[in-house]
């Protein structure tokens, strides 16, 4: 199978990356960290590929596209992972900048990638689009109102895209859990080491996505519960 995610330099979705290519499938996977490339590319060579792509500059997302899409075929699975969390706080002490920067990847990020990947694989009505939600997409909390704002968008962009999809594809807002993540940290601090981590959370996460098909379109779905 082949997979394109976003946001493969660490946390969720470097786990998962590592987790599908020992599953013997074909990560195609962006971040913004060149080092953390670098180490990708050297680690897992072709047919794996991996970019250097902010996903919240559109035109960026679109070379990066049109590079993936020109040999080969669609993704089968594409995996919105990338995502920032905001520094925790009360609404009205958000900087602007920072809720701006937040929004621009939680939320047109997933928006540019849709629009440079999607037509091709609506063109052969085949694929599976799921865009990493959160809990915090379905429930808030205090100090993190950026953060909740931009995984309600997902579920509602999601679920809106899940109706302009042809028959045999899906659409789906992913809650992945609660892990023990760098961006957990940065709104827990060290409340976040109860948690799973993202290689244990992956081993779990990574079989349940490959079973998403058309029956679970517009579906708001979860990781399950699981043992370490």
């Amino acid at each position: 199978m082949k997979i394109v995610i976003t946001g493969v330099t660490r946390g969720l979705g470097r786990a998962l990356a590592e987790e599908f290519i020992r599953g013997g499938h074909t990560v195609i996977g962006c971040g913004r960290s060149g080092s953390e490339i670098f180490d990708l590319r050297t680690t897992h060579p072709a047919p794996n590929d991996f970019s250097v792509v902010d996903v919240a500059l559109d035109s960026k997302v679109a070379l990066w596209a049109t590079k993936v899409l020109e040999n080969e075929s669609p993704p089968d699975l594409l995996i919105n992972n990338a995502a920032l969390m905001n520094r925790p706080g009360p609404l009205w002490e958000q900087d602007d900048r920072e809720f701006t920067k937040l929004v621009d990847v939680n939320i047109r990020g997933v928006a540019n990638v849709i629009r440079h990947f999607v037509p091709a694989m609506v063109a052969r009505k085949k694929g599976v689009i799921v865009n990493l939600s959160s809990g915090w997409g379905r429930s808030v909390s205090p100090d993190v109102a950026p953060y909740c704002a931009s995984k309600w968008a997902m579920e509602g962009l999601t679920k809106a895209l899940a109706e302009e999809l042809p028959a045999g594809m899906a659409a789906i807002p992913l809650n992945p859990g609660v892990i023990d993540t760098d961006m957990l940290r940065l709104a827990w601090a060290d409340g976040a080491a109860a948690y799973p981590k993202a290689d244990a959370w992956a081993k779990v996460a990574a079989p349940f996505i490959l079973k998403f098909g058309p029956k679970d379109n517009g579906r708001s779905l979860s990781v399950g519960s699981y043992e370490d």
